[in-house]
């Protein structure tokens, strides 16, 4: 065979011949079906006859790069939207009978005197007050197609639990979903909690009448130190947990937004000397990680952030609660309840039915208005 020229670049004819058939004879008949003669799998280290090589972008116009390889879906689902709950199971829930919950409180007691001997002896009158607070409605609503039920697998929540209120260790567990029915139930329900928690803290029954009030609102009017946009002090602290004492009221419980709590870290590292470790406490109940616990003149007094109060400068806050006080009165507790069935779909709903009191508001106090 002679080397054929193709311009400027030579092409050597023997070279392609032997890149295909290798050391064969020209002319050898290596397939005849007739003859049941076929040399293929032998030649096919040396050449491969109409094949192409089969790789992840193999595919027609408009199909996917990786049209011939299956989706292998990691089982574990993270919700990046979740939020810390520690209030939910923090403030005693309390049943409640009516969609109402009424108390009474003393507001002025008849008061005791001195007087001279066989003296006139007038009784005093103590002066009592009916509270009424109206039951809350609150639903969560989920709905799973039939195909959805047949085709989705089963997945992990991943951190989906919280336990405790974001302050130290694993605080989140993983829950499982079998199928899809079950994956739209615990979403709800983890929605409904954290819309229970959003209202304990700014719930407002003024603005919105379905809302139960919370304490944000609550709180608003009484034993405020109000810092007008200046920076957290301990002095503020001391102050705060004085006007409720002074109030008859023993707070339990701090809750603020998590800058106030950095703020108050600070303050305890730069006044008392403290050190981080220092500040470690234990758990509270349910086991709510408390890392921050300020001694007070009425004891130690926990503090734990809240994901729904505010970060701003000027508009960030801490509450000081007497939690023997405060209770989520509940008609209902958290009830599963399957809706009419329409089309080829499940539906359910998830309800609560309750309200947050605060028997006395003088017995907690709060600082406002913190830069």
């Amino acid at each position: 065979m002679e080397d054929v020229g193709t311009g400027a670049v030579a092409i050597n004819a023997a070279g392609a011949y032997e890149q295909s058939f290798g050391a064969l004879p020209n002319k050898t008949r290596y397939v005849d079906g007739f003859k049941s003669v076929d040399m293929r799998d032998v030649l096919n280290g040396a050449f491969q006859i109409g094949m192409k090589a089969l790789s992840t972008t193999s595919g027609d116009v408009g199909t996917a790069g990786q049209a011939m390889i299956p989706v292998y879906l990691d089982p574990r689902i993270v919700d990046t939207t979740r939020k810390f709950t520690p209030l939910v199971e923090l403030i005693p829930r309390v049943t409640n009978q009516g969609i109402t919950a009424d108390y009474n409180t003393i507001t002025a007691k008849g008061a005791a005197y001195t007087a001279a001997e066989d003296a006139a002896l007038p009784e005093k009158n103590d002066t009592y007050n009916r509270s009424s607070t109206s039951i809350k409605y609150l639903y969560s609503v989920g709905r799973t197609t039939g195909p959805a039920q047949a085709a989705v697998p089963s997945y992990i929540l991943q951190g989906f639990q919280p336990a405790g209120s974001g302050l130290g260790g694993d605080s989140f567990s993983a829950t499982g979903a079998p199928n899809a029915k079950q994956l739209e139930v615990v979403m709800k329900a983890r929605s409904l909690r954290e819309k229970e928690e959003s209202l304990i803290v700014n719930g407002d029954a003024t603005t919105t009448a379905s809302e139960f009030s919370g304490i944000v609102l609550l709180q608003s009017d009484t034993n405020e130190v109000d810092k007008n946009t200046s920076a957290l002090t301990y002095d503020d602290i001391e102050t705060a947990i004085r006007y409720a004492y002074d109030d008859g009221g023993r707070p339990k419980l701090a809750v603020c937004s998590s800058s106030v709590l950095t703020d108050i870290r600070k303050l305890m590292i730069d006044t008392f000397r403290y050190s981080p470790a220092d500040m470690a406490a234990g758990s509270l109940p349910f086991g709510v990680a408390a890392q921050l616990v300020l001694q007070t003149m009425v004891g130690p007094v926990p503090v734990i952030p809240s994901m729904y109060l505010s970060n701003v400068s000027g508009s960030k806050s801490i509450y000081f609660l007497d939690t023997d006080y405060i209770e989520m009165r509940v008609l209902q507790d958290m009830t599963y309840e399957d809706m009419a069935h329409t089309n080829d779909s499940s539906k359910f709903m998830l309800k609560i039915y309750e309200c947050l009191i605060m028997r006395n508001t003088s017995f907690n106090s709060w600082i406002g208005e913190i830069a």
